[in-house]
């Protein structure tokens, strides 16, 4: 949702591996370096001695293939703590961790060694290679080899990454002759592993062989799982295949599915979805309805609802999926062949479209290629999933920019959730007023244990507007465009930002490419606002950000209310705090800390002194 690296291994205590923190099975922060130096007895503590758990748990590890052993002419490329960032999208910023491998040479290899503990007989490989020359991708293969002996051939392609955004009128194209920069160059590829699983203590080589077709190979991470077999069907379950189904992907599910759908609604029984890959590509201008229906599938591995977009998408073609009042969706994928955005005829739509004033549940579902996970309704939790590679936000919460009790935005829990390369923010909270000013505030929202991970396009959380909002235990690393968070509002409808709570939060990075930004950034509605006069409400505690490619926290105008407290700030590459000019409001910041400050920067800037008030007390900034 938008206006127009550092990185160990996942799972494991984050160490200082290149610019990396650990990301992935939701990283126990222990080992995060401490800030500042320690009070004395006359002088209360800053920031906690202890860096907060923060992050989803995940069942797989992931490793980044820059902590790998490298072969041939491979090398390392990242992008150095303190570096300058320019105004285009680049490789480097993409990566999780800002560091990736280059493979360019028949021979270039990279191994690692599998520490992670797990029997893997499954990996997902995030990885880049070119586009074509006129656009639309390529694809190509990459060897693996498990102790030095060849395992498997790793297709690979690059037709769902290389967008082209025009610097000027911000207009995206798929097709590079537009001469425009580049942007989204990954995408994750999952496979099963052949033979036996990769056992703890062995090697895995990602080598460019003479079959190795692509002229480069920009390899990010790797993930590393062990994968049970399928769930098995529920009593008394209704199966999509009686009703015609093809789980061997070769006729369209789309009237199979809503029939079982359907039938199970009248019946009260549930709906099954045995393992298999389900083709939806009907052309019908309604997605399937799940409202008030328990839909399990076989596991995120087995069971997958792909969406085979026809390209150019027409019109009024759907291929969400929709979660109504009472509807629990568990255990399978959606995925799609999307290659971009509808409007640009690019087939991508939401990926799950949750709505109802009575409550839903969404559980172990893995998107892919969508657009968000756009969730209203109330009194509704999603948690355990991952999502990745979309075209729009991970996971937003909203109120669908309607006044509908349907559709209202309340209680809802995003939680333990994992998000990497998304085209837009990585969780986000939209609440807006729509053009008549009607819709209600989005309340009581909680993003509590998610990680958002090289997200491509925007921020890695968002909070636009809302009241009653708590954002905790999240882990965020590597954004490339934007803030590693914003909070404030979104455009002049949206909804005053009324209260939210930031706290225990681990944000690595921010403040990349696109425009002047930050780790955090606040802002608060502006004077064409349908509420010109609204404070932004915010209180931050506890939190680490750390090696942010610009300030820490930037404020930004025009009005604020806003409490820091025992926050930790690491090596920014700007000012510890940044309040830019035409700020009113006040600020109260006490007990933080602030370490490895650079050069010609302040802890507290304060462009706006005599407008905006800021209080500080018992801080321990260190250069």
């Amino acid at each position: 949702m938008t206006n127009d690296h550092a990185r160990p291994q996942h799972g494991s205590p984050p160490s200082a591996v290149g610019r990396r923190a650990v990301l992935g099975g939701m990283a126990a922060t222990a080992g995060l370096a401490l800030l500042g130096a320690p009070a004395t007895a006359a002088t209360p503590a800053a920031a906690p001695a202890h860096p907060p758990r923060a992050g989803a748990r995940t069942p797989f590890t992931t490793i980044g293939a820059e902590t790998g052993r490298l072969g041939g002419n491979a090398r390392v490329r990242d992008l150095a703590p303190g570096a300058t960032v320019g105004k285009a999208a680049t490789l480097e910023l993409e990566a999780s961790g800002y560091a990736l491998v280059e493979l360019r040479d028949e021979g270039d290899s990279v191994t690692v060694t599998n520490t992670t503990g797990i029997r893997a007989n499954t990996l997902v490989l995030r990885a880049s290679i070119p586009d074509a020359p006129t656009g639309g991708g390529i694809t190509a293969t990459l060897n693996l080899y498990v102790d030095g002996t060849f395992r498997q051939s790793l297709t690979l392609s690059s037709a769902q990454a290389w967008i082209y955004r025009d610097p000027v009128t911000t207009a995206k194209s798929k097709d590079p002759r537009t001469g425009w920069p580049p942007l989204h160059f990954y995408n994750e590829f999952p496979f099963w592993v052949e033979g036996a699983p990769i056992a703890p203590g062995s090697t895995v080589t990602l080598r460019k062989d003479a079959d190795s077709t692509a002229d480069a190979y920009h390899l990010d991470c790797l993930d590393l799982e062990a994968v049970a077999g399928p769930r098995r069907r529920p009593a008394d379950a209704l199966s999509v295949v009686d009703y015609g189904a093809d789980p061997d992907f070769g006729v369209d599910s789309t009237v199979a599915i809503q029939a079982a759908v359907d039938d199970a609604r009248a019946q009260g029984r549930p709906v099954w979805i045995p393992p298999g890959t389900y083709k939806i590509n009907s052309l019908a201008p309604t997605p399937l309805d799940l409202t008030g229906v328990t839909v399990r599938g076989a596991g995120m591995w087995h069971s997958t609802i792909y969406r085979a977009v026809p390209l150019p998408t027409p019109a009024k073609w759907r291929s969400k999926v929709v979660v109504g009042s009472g509807t629990v969706l568990t255990d399978l994928q959606i995925d799609s062949n999307a290659v971009f955005k509808p409007l640009e005829g690019g087939g991508a739509d939401y990926s799950i479209n949750a709505e109802g004033a009575e409550g839903w549940l969404v559980e172990r579902v893995w998107t892919r290629h969508g657009e968000a996970n756009w969730l209203s309704g109330s009194h509704a939790t999603i948690q355990d999933c991952r999502t990745a590679d979309s075209y729009g936000d991970g996971f937003n919460v909203n109120n669908s920019n309607e006044s509908n009790p349907n559709k209202r935005g309340a209680d809802i829990t995003v939680r333990n959730n994992f998000a990497r390369g998304t085209g837009d923010d990585g969780f986000a909270v939209y609440s807006d007023a729509g053009t008549a000013g009607t819709s209600p505030q989005v309340t009581g929202v909680r993003i509590v244990h998610n990680t958002a991970v090289a997200v491509w396009w925007a921020n890695g959380i968002r909070v636009a507007g809302g009241s009653d909002l708590e954002v905790a235990h999240n882990l965020v690393d590597s954004v490339s465009s934007n803030n590693a968070m914003e909070i404030g509002i979104y455009g002049d409808t949206g909804n005053p930002l009324e209260s939210v709570h930031v706290h225990h939060n681990v944000l690595v990075g921010g403040g990349g490419w696109n425009g002047a930004r930050g780790g955090v950034q606040i802002g608060s509605p502006g004077p064409g606002s349908l509420f010109p006069d609204a404070r932004s409400t915010v209180t931050m505690t506890d939190n680490v950000l750390r090696g942010s490619l610009g300030p820490g926290v930037v404020v930004d105008r025009h009005r604020h209310h806003l409490t820091l407290r025992g926050n930790a700030i690491e090596g920014p590459a700007g000012d510890g705090v940044t309040v830019r000019s035409e700020v009113a409001g006040d600020a109260r910041i006490t007990r933080n800390r602030l370490d490895g400050l650079r050069a010609g920067q302040v802890a507290v800037r304060n462009d706006s002194p005599e407008t905006f008030a800021v209080v500080q007390a018992h801080n321990s900034w260190q250069g």
